[in-house]
């Protein structure tokens, strides 16, 4: 059973290389990311899906992100995290003035985005720190993994890995797709065999009988997925 699901964050950012490396960071940290480059997107994609929280660049190139803050309060009184020009304080009092919950100055140290957006999703009661498929359960807060309520311990890159597998409950991802997740993870070249290996000590920690495994579920020519 899935309990809480996964946090669902709307990237506002029109910068390609902020975008990239944000939404590949935030995924492994157990989030869901969509990406907008300007104003008419992020309106477009307010009003058509459901988000958790919205980081905003204030400067788009075809408006400003005051006007998708204003229709992030709006619609549903989303949590908005601005993301400013270092020093413009201009900005960031206009900004939440018009309600934004916080803001960050670029560039910012990712972890330091992270702690910002837990917050501000805990002030806001959208919290959703405790996934749960099957009999695993993952506190991405407190970063904890337990099997039938005992606690598992993993490497770094076995949780990043289940991490990404969460992110995309129900999806199949290709093995080329987790290889490009464990690359990023180790900062170095890893081969088909390595994700074998980390697939295999996912199983022999969180299956029941890893021989026939369950929960990481095997799509045969095509790669892995958990949930139904």
């Amino acid at each position: 059973m899935y309990n809480s699901g996964v946090t669902r964050i709307l990237l506002v950012e029109d910068d390609h290389s902020i975008v990239s490396n944000l939404t590949r960071y935030l995924c492994d940290e157990g989030f869901t990311v969509e990406t907008a480059g300007g104003q008419a997107e992020a309106l477009e994609k307010l009003e058509t899906g459901q988000h958790d929280l919205v980081l905003l660049d204030i400067s788009l190139p075809d408006g400003s992100g005051y006007a998708v803050c204003a229709a992030a309060k709006a619609n549903s009184d989303l949590p908005v995290i601005f993301l400013t020009a270092s020093g413009d304080e201009y900005s960031v009092v206009a900004g939440l003035d018009m309600g934004a919950d916080d803001y960050i100055s670029k560039p910012f140290r990712p972890r330091e985005l992270l702690s910002r957006i837990r917050s501000v999703l805990r002030r806001s009661g959208k919290s959703q720190t405790v996934l749960e498929v099957d009999h695993i359960r993952v506190d991405t807060e407190k970063g904890n993994v337990t099997r039938h309520g005992e606690e598992v311990f993993l490497s770094a890159l076995e949780y990043r890995l289940l991490l990404v597998f969460f992110a995309n409950k129900g999806l199949v991802l290709s093995r080329s797709r987790l290889l490009e997740e464990i690359w990023d993870a180790a900062g170095e070249y890893v081969n088909d065999n390595t994700l074998t290996v980390y697939i295999k000590r996912l199983r022999d920690k969180l299956e029941d009988d890893p021989q026939n495994p369950t929960f990481i579920k095997t799509i045969r020519g095509i790669g892995y997925k958990i949930g139904h």
